[in-house]
């Protein structure tokens, strides 16, 4: 009994002294936090959704979805060959070029009307907290912060860790002029000794002037926050970003829901949407939208051109990796009034005004 007393002591201390780790980042508090409480989205000490969003979906629970990720034998598909990739050339890259390049998942850079924005950026190769639990896909990573050129914005949707990468912020901060985030996200930011000023939070529905080329809005998604075992006291958003003749809808993570059409009512139409598509489960659907949710979504938004993200770099759901591309394709396809996806291979130039470009089907035939 002195035995497992002392073994459970000594794991305890150890995840006590893991989670002081600033990688975990800092809950908002003071000004921040009267702030937030301030939000109509922030209710019974956190944030909520438009709609009841739980977890997970009737009749499953937690304990059952950590049984068939970790032993239930799943046939699905980790890619052993290389993830193919272009490596474009952004110091270089005239700012005059309106263009977008994936990162893979939901990073990518975004250059319009002689800015440059970057969004949800991960180069550590991790998706985790936990070192080498949550590796990239082979072939997937050949960007480093070393490729990227001074960033006017950095956008972040929410604090996950797929999407708000320790690692990679610390090495984006001399580049990076302003970050742009939801209400709550800044704390982190501030952690990390990022100057105050450079921080903008806001809450859904706020609209950002950049310029006089450009503007920012701030829309609802359907998802939750936290960094550790505090969850939803960070807010979670999408991004509208607008110009004088063109508009992007930046989607964030998100389950189906209401706001597509709300967003699309308020803000479009659109002429490219990157939606949620990827690490999806019908156990989860409320918070990541299946295929069949994404072309809803798309239709809801009225976007020109779709991008289907969140996929083809980390495997955090038990579909094989290229499901998401394949099955966004055929019910694509399938629909009345097909719209136009952009799937570029990693690092591959998107031409944003261009509605003509055209793309591979890289990942089949890979294995």
């Amino acid at each position: 009994m002195v035995t497992f007393l002392i073994v459970v002591l000594l794991l305890i201390l150890f995840i006590y002294n893991f989670l002081q780790h600033p990688k975990f980042g800092k809950k908002p508090s003071g000004e921040r936090l009267a702030l937030i409480e301030k939000s109509p989205q922030y209710k019974n000490g956190k944030f909520e959704n438009q709609s009841f969003t739980p977890d997970l979906a009737e009749g499953e629970s937690f304990m059952g979805v950590l049984l068939e990720f970790f032993f239930k034998k799943v046939d699905r598909k980790i890619p052993t060959d290389l993830i193919p990739s272009i490596k474009t050339n952004l110091l270089e890259l005239p700012l005059d070029k309106d263009v977008l390049v994936w990162f893979g998942h939901s990073s990518y850079f975004i250059q319009l009307e002689g800015k440059r924005f970057l969004i949800d950026p991960v180069f550590s190769g991790n998706a985790s907290p936990i070192s080498g639990t949550t590796k990239s896909f082979k072939g997937s990573d050949i960007y480093t912060v070393d490729d990227l050129p001074e960033i006017d914005y950095l956008l972040i949707t929410h604090d996950h860790y797929d999407h708000l990468d320790y690692d990679t912020i610390l090495k984006l901060k001399p580049k990076t002029k302003k970050v742009i985030t939801a209400l709550g996200v800044g704390s982190h930011f501030e952690f990390w000794v990022f100057p105050t000023e450079n921080i903008i939070e806001k809450d859904w529905f706020e609209k950002i002037e950049l310029d006089q080329n450009l503007t920012l809005y701030t829309a609802p998604s359907r998802h939750f926050s936290g960094r550790s075992f505090k969850r939803c006291n960070t807010l979670w958003t999408s991004f509208v970003l607008e110009s004088k003749d063109f508009r992007m809808y930046l989607g964030g993570d998100s389950g189906y829901d209401k706001h597509y059409a709300e967003i699309a009512e308020k803000y479009g139409p659109f002429d490219i949407a990157l939606i949620d598509n990827g690490q999806y489960n019908p156990k989860w659907k409320y918070i990541h939208n299946l295929p069949e949710d994404v072309i809803k979504a798309m239709k809801d938004l009225k976007a020109k051109r779709v991008f289907p993200v969140h996929s083809s770099k980390f495997a955090l759901s038990l579909h094989s990796w290229d499901e998401p591309l394949i099955k966004i394709t055929e019910l694509n396809c399938l629909s009345e009034n097909p719209v136009p996806l952009i799937t570029p291979m990693i690092g591959e130039l998107v031409e944003l005004k261009n509605e003509k470009q055209e793309f591979k089907q890289w990942w089949k035939g890979i294995n």
